[in-house]
């Protein structure tokens, strides 16, 4: 074709949907976004904001619980669970404009509400119209992964999509999943009243984590009252019961409801791509290249439905390459850059890391040494009762590079930022420990874990020969 309607048309209004989106349009080029539902994909209406909506309230009642910690004798909170769930509604509604059709309209993007369907490598077609475009977007995200479990067709479960319809707290709530989703899940509802239980199929919640990462945040489970039942398989629901097989032997367990976390699956069917003949990979995702092209070369892919990191902000930053190159091709190209990837779980200690941790480094066959600061001996922790948790950071051996941090503890998500500024712009752990942190503030178990590497790392040769000089000089 030599006119198209568009420079770039985007399926999909999710974050990295609407990140292309603003992209394309700050560069002035003409583009059309197109989503079938609600604008803000499932981070803003199912996933990341209603569930750090959930997590603070429920957070507010643990503190209360712990009232003699911080010097009063009761506190007792009244709640109904329905004014919860609609807390978190209005949170969302609050949000909302920031991913509206209205102020991306605003910035240039034509908004088209309908379901998009490729035709050919520049036709999509929506609404009963065919559009055209130098290049496409795919950005149609992932949905929760559905298990094939016998009867689990014929009960009402609930998945991170539909658990926000909840009006009534469930008695026995059974989390299948102990990944990220399904762990904060379930430390919110525990916290709420409910009795929780999740089951595992692996050896350990959280396996991708080290084990005193695992080890920490099981046992505040365990304390909070979570029964956390690992080497568990489902085999097979009955009504309100799970069945599952542990240690060769059956295993009922009963609940009122069920939250289905088992990860989530591309959006991959039902525009286009099977006709078109775009690959996909054994994994279900899209297949791409190191520019974020598909094997048809004016199609693009960014997000959850390419992976492989399925995280909103790894969306965004996916969304600049793939817009970029869409726009730019064959005259400008960037090849996608993963070298830096953080990601936290929003549980209780949360739980954050960068880079590699010491199971991956393993895997991977690279040398490093271990630094760790318990944050349980930081002063602002000590003050704010909540001394616990630590920072593990690996390294090059006897150099400061970094190769990966893992934080435990409160406000983890937050303190990780100060090593992803590190380790994307090369500063080692010498810049870290030169650098002043405000006293007192958590960020300051930054500077002793960093503090903490140089006493490993001190000139052996030369602390004798200061010793000898200030001998000398006494």
């Amino acid at each position: 074709m030599t006119k198209y309607d568009y420079n770039i048309i985007v399926i999909g209004g999710g974050s990295a949907g609407l990140v292309s989106s603003y992209i394309a349009s700050a560069v002035k080029a003409k583009v059309a976004l197109i989503e079938k539902h609600k604008m803000g994909g499932d981070c803003l209406n199912t996933g990341c904001v209603p569930s750090k909506a959930l997590l603070r309230s429920a957070k507010m009642i643990s503190y209360a619980k712990r009232a003699k910690e911080f010097g009063f004798k009761k506190t007792t909170v009244d709640f109904d669970f329905k004014d919860v769930m609609n807390r978190v509604q209005n949170i969302i509604k609050i949000i909302e404009p920031h991913d509206s059709r209205k102020r991306y309209t605003a910035l240039g993007v034509e908004c088209i509400e309908g379901e998009a369907k490729i035709l050919s490598p520049h036709n999509v077609e929506v609404n009963g119209i065919t559009l055209t475009a130098r290049s496409i977007i795919i950005a149609t995200g992932a949905k929760p992964l559905i298990p094939n479990i016998p009867g689990l067709d014929q009960i009402k479960y609930l998945t991170s999509d539909n658990v926000w319809d909840l009006k009534e707290l469930p008695k026995k709530l059974l989390v299948l999943g102990g990944g990220p989703i399904g762990v904060e899940m379930a430390q919110a509802f525990s916290r709420l009243g409910a009795e929780v239980t999740i089951v595992e199929m692996t050896p350990q919640i959280l396996i991708r984590e080290d084990e005193e990462v695992i080890e920490l945040v099981t046992e505040r489970f365990v304390k909070e009252g979570i029964k956390v039942l690992i080497n568990h398989k489902a085999k097979e629901f009955k009504h309100n019961l799970l069945i599952c097989e542990h240690k060769s032997k059956d295993v009922s367990i009963p609940f009122d409801k069920v939250i289905i976390a088992l990860g989530r699956q591309a959006n991959i069917e039902g525009f286009g791509l099977e006709e078109l003949g775009v690959k996909i990979r054994e994994t279900k995702t899209i297949e791409a290249n190191a520019f974020l092209q598909t094997n048809i070369k004016s199609i693009y892919v960014c997000g959850d439905v390419t992976g492989p990191y399925q995280f909103t902000h790894t969306a965004a930053h996916q969304a600049w390459y793939a817009c970029v190159n869409a726009l730019f091709s064959p005259l400008k190209k960037f090849k996608v850059d993963y070298t830096v990837i953080p990601w936290a779980t929003f549980t209780d200690p949360e739980v954050a890391r960068v880079g590699l941790n010491e199971k991956d480094a393993k895997i991977q066959n690279i040398l490093y040494e271990v630094t760790t600061y318990d944050i349980d001996d930081l002063d602002r922790a000590i003050a704010d009762s909540e001394a616990h948790g630590f920072i593990k950071v690996l390294t090059v051996p006897n150099k400061d590079k970094i190769l990966g941090v893992t934080i435990v503890g409160r406000h983890a998500g937050d303190l990780i930022a100060e090593y992803i500024l590190a380790m994307k712009y090369g500063l080692g752990m010498n810049k870290i420990l030169a650098t002043i942190h405000i006293y007192p503030t958590l960020s300051e178990a930054n500077k002793y874990v960093a503090g903490n590497w140089k006493k490993e790392h001190l000139p052996t040769f030369a602390i004798k020969i200061l010793e000898r000089f200030h001998k000398w000089r006494r």
